[in-house]
């Protein structure tokens, strides 16, 4: 199985969740949502591994999502919309981002990434 860690190595959570991928001896690649921010066609094709809500995948909590007010607008966009927007600044899209072929982990809440690993092993 090949992992990509979709991060922002400033933020506090995306390293949290390097460490402790790297604890556990989790072959990972990493990859820095900045400066190879996620196309709109990856983040619809993880969405799809995922199952989730397209608004999972948005950093709701940023400085960004605020200035362009996608509070009030983004449940009337389509999945296709909001991806387009968010793929022209990694600051939109949720971080991290931990990739496989057969599941997406959206955020570093440990208890799902144990869980995943306690399955996948």
């Amino acid at each position: 199985m090949s992992l990509i860690l979709v991060h922002y190595p400033s933020c506090s959570t995306s390293r949290k969740a390097k460490a402790w991928l790297e604890v556990r001896g989790v072959d990972f690649v990493v990859r820095h949502m900045m400066k190879e921010t996620p196309t709109a066609v990856e983040l619809l094709m993880w969405q799809k591994i995922a199952g989730v809500d397209k608004k999972k995948f948005v950093n709701t909590n940023g400085k960004k999502y605020r200035e362009l007010g996608l509070k009030e607008t983004i449940g009337s966009l389509s999945d296709r919309e909001v991806f387009d927007l968010i793929s022209t600044d990694g600051m939109l899209i949720k971080r991290p981002l931990l990739v496989a072929d057969d599941f997406v982990l959206i955020g570093f809440k440990i208890k799902e990434w144990e869980e995943q690993f306690s399955t996948s092993a």
